[in-house]
């Protein structure tokens, strides 16, 4: 591979990250609250208004089941309208983020729920309001689920990153078709995969890690 080959591998490894990161710590503060708020106003929830829970099932539900390059189209009057642009990296993030949230918030609702009933009927025999449940048991014991599901969200939003890649969003996937696909430059093609590969890796390890690290049982 060529030096100019390989600084266009780099600056579109950084392209990735940026988009993936990016996005992602949009949908972790945006998607647990909404999981958060599933689970609370669900029956039997300490919040239980079923109206409610309904009805924001069936927005993100109406989100997830939008394929996400139909979604990326879609979106591309609101990026303008946020970004002024409907290309490159930052307008990617976008539809990267609005994809990634409601997916991120139903991994989060299973997490919660899995949280032991009897640790909240027991706060709130001693008095604990909503908050100090939320704060006290809920987030603190879904822990360990909340951190893997959001790397699995992080290795999706890689993937997704790529698929951006084909309107122009930039990153690996961008590489990988305006060279490796259309110029028929097998190396290049073999390179962003490996890159991939090892992006994927790292990142699921690091949060393999640190589930290990916050799961006490």
């Amino acid at each position: 591979m060529t030096p100019i080959m390989l600084d266009l591998l780099l600056r579109s490894l950084w392209e990735t990250v940026l988009m993936t990161s990016a996005s992602g710590i949009i949908s972790l503060v945006a998607g647990l609250p909404l999981g958060l708020a599933l689970v609370l106003t669900a029956r039997g929830g300490i919040a239980e208004n079923l109206w409610i829970n309904r009805t924001l099932g069936a927005v993100i539900n109406g989100f997830r089941s939008v394929p996400f390059i139909i979604l990326l189209v879609a979106l591309i009057p609101l990026t303008r309208l946020i970004v002024g642009t409907a290309l490159g990296t930052w307008a990617a993030i976008v539809p990267l983020a609005i994809a990634a949230t409601p997916y991120y918030a139903r991994i989060a609702e299973v997490s919660l729920r899995e949280v032991d009933r009897g640790l909240i009927d027991a706060v709130r025999a001693m008095g604990g309001n909503r908050w100090t449940i939320i704060r006290e048991v809920l987030v603190p014991e879904a822990l360990p689920g909340i951190v893997a599901g959001f790397t699995v969200t992080l290795v999706t939003l890689i993937g997704a990153s790529a698929m951006a890649g084909a309107i122009g969003a930039g990153g690996l996937g961008d590489l990988a078709i305006r060279y490796g696909y259309q110029r028929f430059e097998t190396s290049v093609m073999i390179a962003v995969v490996i890159v991939l590969i090892v992006l994927v890796c790292g990142i699921q390890w690091f949060g393999d890690r640190l589930v290990e690290r916050l799961d006490h049982r």
